[in-house]
């Protein structure tokens, strides 16, 4: 089995392990779930950070670049929703 078979395999095994423990999660856990996935974005974008580091211009440092993009929009996202979150809980006035 080629590398790329076994990282297709993988990634959608994962696609189908992620949507049966969403669906497993009651709705008032989805926010913090949210906020631990943003320590775990923090990670993706060191590891992106790291392979787009170089000034060439290849598949790594482009694939680096779009893991960085997204990774971000995910971080940012999630601090919102959780500002959100928060501020519902705080006094009012």
């Amino acid at each position: 089995m080629s590398p790329f078979m076994m990282g297709l395999t993988v990634f959608v095994l994962a696609i189908f392990l992620g949507v049966e423990l969403i669906t497993k999660v009651p709705p008032t856990l989805h926010t913090p779930l949210m906020s631990g996935a943003n320590a775990i974005s923090g990670i993706t974008i060191v590891g992106a950070l790291y392979c787009a580091q170089t000034g060439a211009v290849n598949v790594a440092n482009i694939l680096g670049l779009v893991a960085i993009a997204v990774a971000m929009i995910n971080v940012v996202g999630g601090f919102l929703v959780t500002d959100r979150m928060l501020k519902m809980f705080g006094r009012k006035g």
